[in-house]
């Protein structure tokens, strides 16, 4: 039977829960247990993908077309295995589904209440992924905030699951705040006390308290934490702020948070924790030996989180290869014709991220024509590869009012269309082209190149696609679709062949790259702006040119 532990944060929001519970999830997998995460956020959306990443940041899609929450994405980077629809729960979804059987008539009569009802359904959903004999260990993340009214049926089933299983079957792990008063010059422990006595209050009692501060804790902090927070001075986990989330899981490990699992869990024999790909990768992270700068060129760059996933991916592929990727954000909607070379000149490598509407299109096109002409290493993602299209018709085939159909309805030329099953679809939520789909690469392209192989699975998230209509003048013209759907001959991959590095995806590939299997793409694309990087410094500096000959 598996085991369950479950994080809630404390004090503030953004505390890192889904850092600290895929780091715990990582220690314990290094020691050869089977491990899965899972989140349950308290908002009433069925899911994120219907909310403006302003509001939530990346959608991140799983093999099995979920649209999950940012954290799932964690969750695979840190552990390397894939995540599904099991593993995101809504408060939403929870509803749903309650609403739903009392329609069907299944609770035979009775008033249907949050408790028993409500907190019914989340305990089945929290230990789902705990049935069939799959994982030894199972981590929740609680997401938002304890003392939230909306975070509280989640709190109740915790409370209740902790009463129905044996005592060393679940545990609970408290993020909390230790703020630094700069008046005071002090650390102050208050926030902590009142929200372990406001969990405590709702009947869950923490065993693990982290605390995430600025400041190292000392022996006497730690010790004042356990007495009021009741719990021993081991247990209580110094999370300080860490140069990049993957060192967060050897600061654990330093902590010793994985052995106080254990031990609470009483789980024996286990082995010491297997990490030297992980310490391999941090290495190189740490100490790159070249850099190059790449513009990602997007309409939500004021927000982060809104590319994590690809953020995260340059993270990956600058590491393996050595080199330090420094991220330039441009907002697309400030890019002309008229400054696009001041903006983009000092830049090895351009990436256009995905996106939807209307906003800041013709800067993407201008960015794309700017990279394909002075053979400026390129890579589209999604939207990107339809910009790419666009910007090809329009420049090179002559199509000057060639548009996406998703941005002009009465375009000539629709060189990116609305798929046929996508155009009766009434509802948003849930009906884009989501998940795995596999895709057919030819040989001596690219994309070839960079996955070696001929098949592939990759996952999606998008309505538009490219207009098959039109793919033999864009092949006469030089624009080669590499990659197709198998079943279905939609475009996947577009490349040129006189240009050093430019490929554009219909998928996301940033949403399966993780630590030990960086996404290939990812990895070449930075490879080649290693090389333009280096062919420019020859450029500059005639006695390295001449050295290099």
């Amino acid at each position: 039977m598996a085991k369950y532990i479950f994080v809630t944060g404390g004090v503030t929001s953004s505390l890192g829960k889904g850092i600290i519970a895929a780091s715990l999830a990582k220690l314990l997998q290094a020691r050869g247990l089977k491990v899965t995460i899972q989140k349950f956020d308290p908002y009433i959306n069925i899911d994120p993908g219907t909310l403006n990443p302003y509001e939530h940041g990346e959608c991140f899609v799983t093999d099995d077309g979920a649209e999950t929450d940012l954290d799932l994405g964690h969750y695979e980077r840190f552990l390397n295995i894939p995540t599904s629809q099991a593993n995101n729960v809504t408060t939403g979804r929870i509803y749903q589904t309650v609403i739903n059987k009392e329609r069907a008539g299944d609770y035979l009569g009775k008033t249907v209440q949050v408790i028993p009802h409500i907190t019914d359904e989340i305990k089945n959903r929290m230990l789902l992924l705990g049935k069939g004999g799959k994982y030894d260990i199972v981590i929740t993340e609680i997401g938002g905030t304890v003392g939230d009214i909306e975070s509280l049926p989640f709190v109740e089933a915790v409370r209740q699951i902790q009463w129905e299983l044996p005592e060393e079957d679940c545990m609970v792990v408290h993020l909390t705040l230790i703020p630094y008063l700069k008046a005071a010059k002090e650390l102050k422990t208050k926030p902590t006390q009142h929200s372990v006595r406001m969990l405590s209050q709702e009947g869950v009692h923490p065993n693990v308290i982290v605390c995430r501060t600025e400041h190292p804790l000392t022996e006497d902090l730690k010790k004042k934490i356990a007495l009021f927070c009741n719990v021993k001075p081991n247990a209580v986990i110094e999370a300080m702020d860490a140069s990049t989330i993957y060192e967060v899981p050897l600061k654990m490990l330093q902590e010793g948070l994985d052995v106080i699992v254990l031990k609470k869990l009483q789980i024996n024999g286990y082995a010491a924790p297997e990490l030297t790909k992980w310490r391999a990768f941090l290495d190189k992270l740490k100490y790159p030996q070249s850099k190059v700068k790449i513009g990602l060129i997007g309409k939500y760059i004021e927000l982060q989180d809104a590319y994590k996933s690809i953020l995260e991916s340059f993270i990956h592929a600058g590491a393996i290869n050595e080199c330090k990727v420094q991220i330039v954000n441009v907002h697309s909607e400030f890019i002309t014709d008229e400054n696009v070379e001041e903006k983009l000149k000092d830049l090895d490598g351009l990436l256009v991220a995905p996106g939807f509407g209307n906003r800041g299109v013709e800067g993407k096109i201008i960015a794309v024509k700017y990279a394909r002409e002075n053979k400026l290493p390129f890579f589209g993602i999604c939207l990107g590869m339809q910009m790419a299209v666009i910007e090809y018709a329009r420049n090179v085939l002559g199509l000057t009012d060639a548009h996406s159909t998703e941005m002009d309805k009465t375009t000539t030329h629709p060189v990116i269309d609305l798929m046929e099953e996508q155009k009766d679809i009434v509802n948003m939520g849930g009906t884009m082209r989501l998940g795995a789909y596999p895709c057919e690469i030819i040989k001596d392209s690219l994309a070839y190149n960079i996955y070696g192989t001929t098949e592939i699975s990759e996952r999606h998230r998008h309505r538009w696609e490219f207009n098959n209509k039109y793919m033999a003048d864009f092949e006469k013209a030089g624009l080669i679709p590499s990659g197709k759907n198998p079943a279905t001959g939609l475009v996947e991959i577009v490349e040129l062949k006189d240009h050093p590095f430019f490929i554009g995806v219909q998928y996301h590939p940033e949403l399966k790259s993780t630590v030990e299997n960086p996404q290939p793409i990812f990895v070449h694309f930075i490879k080649a702006a290693k090389a333009f990087a280096d062919k420019r410094e020859a450029v500059k500096n005639p006695l390295l040119q001449s050295e290099m000959i």
